[in-house]
């Protein structure tokens, strides 16, 4: 397995990966030209964050988006990992765990991080569990939201 800065020419299987996501845990199809100009919005300013991939024999297995929101309490970064998905046929074989550690490589890399972040659906408890075991934990925040569009 291969973890590796996600490119351009992986815009269409991060694209691919984002509906099967909101499909899977929301029950959203998502506008795929919307959709397309969103990972290449990410993908063309490596400012506003980056993708990791996972590749198996060459192939896309599993990807996340890390973005990065700045801390004037910490002075540093808050790593905030989001659009995870792993396929369905590769999932239980520890990719998430890879992916996650490239992360907390990559924010080393950068000077470090306030902490690391993620939003997880109530209900996907087996999301939970896999965050829980790699060491992450509850926050006590509760997020509110007015969407705009």
């Amino acid at each position: 397995m291969t973890i590796r800065i996600g490119q351009h020419a992986d815009l269409q299987a991060l694209v691919q990966f984002n509906q099967a996501m909101a499909m899977e845990t929301e029950n959203l199809s998502l506008d795929t030209e919307q959709l397309t100009r969103g990972v290449e919005g990410l993908l063309t300013h490596p400012e506003r964050g980056v993708y990791l991939v996972a590749e198996v024999d060459g192939e896309i297995t599993g990807s996340l988006m890390v973005t990065y929101e700045w801390s004037d309490w910490r002075a540093s970064n808050y790593y905030w990992i989001q659009s995870v998905y792993i396929r369905p046929q590769n999932r239980r074989q520890g990719i998430y765990g890879k992916l996650y550690q490239a992360v907390k490589d990559l924010a080393a890399e950068n000077g470090g991080t306030a902490s690391f972040r993620l939003y997880v659906e109530h209900d996907n408890k087996v999301a939970q569990k896999t965050y829980e075991s790699l060491g992450m934990e509850q926050s006590h925040y509760l997020m509110y939201e007015e969407n705009t569009k």
